[in-house]
């Protein structure tokens, strides 16, 4: 029994360093950091362990852009920008690109109160049935390309903007594609530093993990088709640990535009964990250096029980 315990001990010691070193590799990955305690909470340190096979193993290059010729099956959807571009549009008239009032998108909650709006087409191999209905041209095309894993219409209002983020999972890279944009310098997303302007019917890929933001200082609002590609991976253990992460934590995370659509498990718990997220925006209220002191505190304390 002693010695089962002493192995126990020792695996949570081995898995505890995993993490911190994981996490120092985050934090030094690219150009542009968060601040020691910003990165201390960050999604991206707790998903850390789980990303490094994806950037060990990834069969395109770790910068924060990559280049289109890796995945020259996506000029389909470049070369129908413009069919693209009307579905898009009639959602866009009929108010149905829109954030959620539910608390049931935990992935992009924080990007709504800045007026970022979206209508999912597709989330991890699932087409969403009010997708299949309003959108059957672009559905066709997704159909087409499986590494495709997730699809929407996004659209960045005038005047707006999304603050110094990163995206927590290494499985996939991000694809925009212009559909209406203003077609300006002053539209663009910031990515590791570098600057990329949306413009119509043009595309971009880059890797959501490294630290990005987004302004549109136009009077004009963004509409891009926003798609999840499958990273690329070497070796059979990298593919097969890419393709349970993203089954096990992405697939979850499945947001609805409609009553018909699904929910996923992550967001129907969403619901209940944002109301304690709720009390601690009042204490936040009442007295930071309270909230920040609660906030470290349940944080060190869920890391003793885990790994000690």
């Amino acid at each position: 029994m002693h010695q089962i315990v002493t192995e126990l001990i020792s695996v949570k010691f081995i898995l505890f360093y995993i993490l911190i070193i994981s996490t120092v590799i985050v934090h030094y990955r690219g150009k542009v950091r968060f601040p020691f305690f910003r990165q201390l909470t960050d999604h991206s340190t707790f998903m850390a362990p789980i990303n490094m096979p994806m950037y060990a193993f990834s069969g395109v290059e770790n910068q924060p852009y990559i280049s289109q010729e890796h995945f020259p099956q996506l000029n389909l959807l470049k070369d129908n920008w413009q069919t693209i571009r009307d579905e898009a549009l009639q959602l866009e008239r009929e108010e149905l690109i829109k954030g959620s009032d539910k608390y049931n998108d935990m992935g992009f909650n924080s990007f709504f109160r800045r007026g970022w709006k979206r209508f999912y087409l597709k989330w991890y191999d699932d087409f969403h049935p009010s997708a299949k209905k309003h959108c059957p041209k672009t559905i066709d095309l997704l159909q087409q390309i499986p590494n495709v894993k997730a699809a929407m219409f996004a659209v960045l209002p005038a005047g707006s903007e999304l603050l110094m983020h990163r995206d927590p999972y290494a499985g996939s890279l991000r694809y925009h594609l212009g559909l209406i944009t203003p077609n300006s310098e002053l539209c663009h997303i910031v990515v590791d530093g570098q600057s990329y302007a949306w413009k119509d019917g043009e595309d971009v890929i880059f890797d959501e993990t490294y630290i990005h933001y987004a302004e549109n200082k136009t009077d004009i609002d963004r509409i891009i088709l926003f798609c999840d590609i499958e990273r690329p991976v070497n070796t059979m253990f990298g593919r097969a640990w890419n393709k349970f992460f993203g089954w096990f934590i992405m697939a979850a995370a499945v947001s609805p535009n409609m009553g018909e659509d699904k929910t996923g498990n992550i967001n129907k718990a969403f619901r209940y964990v944002y109301s304690i997220r709720l009390v601690g925006k009042r204490i936040k209220a009442y007295n930071r250096n309270l909230y920040y002191a609660v906030k470290y505190a349940l944080m060190l304390l869920i890391l003793y029980l885990i790994f000690f």
